[in-house]
């Protein structure tokens, strides 16, 4: 076992943190207040070749696997972007994942070199009102009509809808009553957003709005067939083959969120002085410090272990799940300490601690609720009865 760092990966490194540099804490200070998304930000990271990383080589991509692009997404997330900056990017750099490996030449030679260079931006649409985690219960419906689909039904939290041209979109083809199992009859479509057919409006929120989350209704939409993602009906599989990964990026940005924090209130409690002496003194401050930067090291090992299994091709869903959990519990935890040790200032927008405490706590729910990786752990790793 090996724990030397990679000389490429540390390259990796310094070349995201010069990226990051020319996008201090007033520019996402902004985009977070003014709602607005961060395009000189994602242009930079898509000239620096970074979008394309996870994307094979010859369609235009970097042909890198999940280890380089957590590392890209970590780093992004630490420099003090958080989730405004990583969700910015996240799916370009591996949402396409499903036509990568399921759609047609004709596809992958279409879409795939524009969304490497950062030109094609897709959106994914899968949860709906009242499906929720129920992925199987979606009622968003697509007939066919000769050589195209149209769809009708509802989304919600679809991130980046209203700045996307595409959108990855989860529909029901079969109707779940003549199905011989629940996850049969979903097909997965590459559809347009930017059309009449297409209501989009933003969900206000707590946090992350310099990336909209919104309510998308399609109303008679056209999907042309060669739109299709692989074969129609096998949608849901198509879907599951990239819950590890998004997991494992997940992770990582929580990682770097937390990574953050921790820099930030430990330059804090080395600066502040109360009672004539430094904060940092205080055990009551130095404790949780030191606690958040352990948990943030052991969801850090975590993550390794998941990407570098996926990487060499090996089954790695309880790693990816235990390093999204882990990595998600770290994150606020250290975000919460950071937000304690400044106090009253905690509150204060100059101090950025609270926009990544409202962040972080955003990946004890999403993509995945801890409770439901919980529930994978009970049933998958332990053998014991499914409890939903």
């Amino acid at each position: 076992m090996d724990f030397a760092e990679d000389d490429d990966h540390r390259a990796i490194r310094e070349g995201v943190r010069t990226v990051c540099r020319d996008f201090g804490d007033e520019y996402w200070r902004a985009c977070d207040a003014e709602h607005r998304f961060p395009w000189d930000f994602y242009k930079a990271m898509a000239e620096g070749g970074w979008i394309g990383i996870a994307i094979p080589e010859e369609y235009g991509g970097g042909g890198r696997g999940i280890t380089e692009a957590s590392i890209v997404l970590e780093e992004v997330a630490a420099s003090g972007a958080g989730m405004n900056g990583a969700s910015a990017i996240h799916l370009s750099v591996f949402g396409m994942n499903p036509v990568v490996k399921y759609g047609s030449e004709e596809m992958r030679e279409r879409y795939l070199p524009r969304v490497a260079s950062g030109d094609l931006h897709v959106a994914f649409g899968v949860t709906e009102p009242d499906s929720g985690t129920d992925t199987t219960s979606i009622t968003t419906r697509a007939r066919l009509d000769g050589d195209h689909y149209v769809v009708r039904g509802q989304k919600v939290w679809t991130s980046k809808a209203g700045d996307c041209e595409k959108v990855l979109l989860l529909v029901r083809t079969t109707p779940i009553e003549e199905c011989a199992k629940r996850t049969d009859g979903m097909t997965l479509l590459l559809a347009d957003l930017q059309v009449p057919e297409v209501d989009i409006r933003p969900i206000p929120k707590l946090g992350r709005n310099a990336v909209a989350s919104n309510e998308t209704r399609y109303d008679d939409l056209r999907v042309p067939v060669t739109d299709r993602v692989g074969e129609e009906g096998k949608g849901f599989r198509y879907l599951l083959d990239g819950l590890n990964p998004e997991r494992i990026l997940i992770a990582s940005e929580a990682l770097g969120i937390g990574r953050v924090s921790v820099r930030r209130a430990v330059e804090y409690a080395n600066g502040r002085e109360v009672f004539g002496r430094p904060i940092g003194k205080n055990q009551g401050i130095a404790f949780p410090l030191a606690e958040a930067h352990m948990k943030l090291r052991a969801a850090e090992l975590a993550i390794r272990e998941a990407s570098w299994r996926y990487d060499a091709g090996l089954p790695c869903g309880e790693q990816a799940n235990t390093a999204k959990y882990l990595a998600a519990e770290a994150g606020h935890y250290a975000a919460d300490r950071a937000m304690q040790t400044h106090g009253g200032f905690g509150y204060a927008d100059e101090y950025d601690v609270g926009r990544w405490w409202s962040e972080s706590r955003l990946m004890k729910i999403a993509p995945i609720s801890q409770e439901m990786v919980l529930n994978y752990v009970a049933e998958h790793v332990l053998g014991l009865p499914r409890s939903y």
